[in-house]
Order: C-alpha cells, then structure tokens, then sequence
C-alpha cells in the first residue's frame, strides 16, 4: 500500500520513439475482466505481456488481472497473485515478458502514478495502456502512455503521462468483432455473411480512396509521395495475374463453400435439437 504524493501531468502525444501494438484479443480479454469484475471496483487494473524488439517496438499479446483496492490516496495491489499468474503464463509462453500494465476508464488518473511506479520496479519503462470502457466520447477508444520523471535537483516533482502510438492490427473477421464492441449500442451480431459483406464494403472503400489519390496525383492535385507510390506498387505486384472469368469462378466457389457449410451448420443444430427433444419425451413417457 503506498500514499499518492505525486502529481501526474498528462500530456499529447509524444515525441518518443517508443511505439506499441496490440492484438485484438488483449482488448477482449480486458472488456471481459471489466463485465466480469466486483460490484464495489470502478475499474479492473491488469498486467501487459508480449515482448520488445529491437527498434524499440512493443508487442502486446496477452494480458491478464490484478485484483486491488483503490481509495482517493491510496492503492494496493495483490503482489503474490500477481507473480503466481506470471509464472502460469511464462510455463506456457515463456518468451511473454512484462511490458506493463492496464486500467479501464478514460486517460490517467492520479493513482495511475502509483501503480504505475511498481510495474517500473517489475520492468524497464513499462507501459500503461488505458480501455475506456465507459465509451466517453461515444465509443471505446484506446490509449498508450509511458512515463518521464520531472525533477528538480535531486528531488522528485512529478510522473509525467506521454502518450504513444498505439497500432491495433487485426484480421478482417477479428476487425468485424471489434467493430462491434467500440460502439456504444448494436441492435445485433451480423452473421457471417454481414461480416463479409462488411469486410468487401471496406475494401471496396479503401481502393476508391487509392484511385481518387492516384488521380489526384496525375492531375497535379496532390504532390506525390514516393512512400506510398512504393506501397501501392508492391500490393500491386503481389495480387496474383488471374483472368477474370477464373476470379469469378474462385470466388463464387468459396462462396458456395461457405454456404453450405452454413447450411451443415444448420442441419446439425436442427438435428440436435430434436434428439434433445426426443430424449426428453422418452424419459417422460
């Protein structure tokens, strides 16, 4: 347990370095500790695992809560379970190390100081990454902060937050579950067909937004940046030559494919259904 004798500054965006990805399933995991958390916590606090390269590139790729008790002043984290579930994480994966630690809610508050200062005992320059879970601003947003201690002479004044890039890559079908959750309200969970339709949707977007910049750029519109030229002309180059009556028929036979293991799916669940029923009428009678 530690007293808050610090003040926290909280600043936009950094000039740092340091930048961090996370996977999808990090985010599930926290959403789902928050659901699942005690009635008196306001907010669920949590280790960060993954690992660092070498360009200083943080990868977030497992997580994990912290039980702890939080006053206006005061915070105390549960030590002992912490080190136990890092132990059963690392005999599973043991290149996963400490790379910080999370918090539910919007930005840093100022207990973030504290437990902030026990992860920078755990880890070299640790990350706190925030999930608001209270959709502020209409939906979840995500955020990555480090620390820079502000001195005057020897004397310690304050921790001060900097925000870092934070890059959340996914696939299509992790980015549709996702889609779903930053939203403040979903009248329901599209199938898998929406889903797909979603994801061509978005990718019918994204080429539109490139054919407007390359005309943009011929036309003299827009200065031309060599970056991006490279890019487009690499993802170019790695879509296979196929004729278009070929493309056709590959994509209307995964089409097929998947309806009818759709149509599988569904036999199997009506199946069950009524063997269940069967079963129960036979033990009745």
């Amino acid at each position: 347990m530690a007293t808050n004798e610090q003040s926290v500054l909280q600043f936009f965006p950094s000039t740092t370095s340091l930048t961090a990805k996370v996977h999808p399933v990090v985010i599930f995991n926290i959403c789902d500790c928050y659901v699942r958390r005690p009635d008196q916590a306001e907010r669920v606090i949590g280790t960060l695992l993954g690992s660092v390269s070498a360009d200083g590139t943080v990868d977030i790729r497992n997580s994990y809560a912290v039980p702890h008790n939080e006053s206006s002043d005061q915070v105390a984290l549960d030590i002992d379970y912490h080190h136990n579930m890092l132990l059963s994480h690392q005999k599973v994966n043991p290149k996963e190390v400490i790379v910080g630690w999370y918090s539910t809610g919007f930005g840093v508050t100022a207990g973030s100081a504290l437990i902030h200062d026990f992860y920078s005992r755990e880890v070299q320059n640790p990350i706190h990454m925030t999930v608001d879970t209270g959709f502020t601003n209409g939906e979840g947003s995500i955020k990555a902060f480090v620390t820079v201690n502000l001195s005057l002479r020897d004397q310690q004044l304050a921790a001060q937050f900097q925000e870092i890039p934070l890059d959340l890559r996914m696939i299509e079908a992790e980015r549709v579950g996702f889609d779903i959750l930053k939203t403040r309200m979903v009248e329901k969970v599209p199938n898998d067909l929406e889903g797909m339709e979603a994801s061509m949707e978005r990718l019918l977007a994204l080429i539109d937004d490139i054919y407007k910049y390359i005309d943009d750029v011929v036309e003299g519109r827009v200065a031309p940046d060599n970056k991006i030229g490279r890019f487009v002309s690499d993802t170019i180059a790695s879509i296979p030559k196929i004729e278009p009556a070929a493309f056709d028929k590959l994509v209307n036979d995964t089409l097929q494919d998947h309806l009818m293991l759709l149509h599988l799916s569904s036999l199997t669940r009506t199946q069950l259904t009524l063997s269940e029923k069967l079963n129960t009428a036979a033990q009745i009678l």
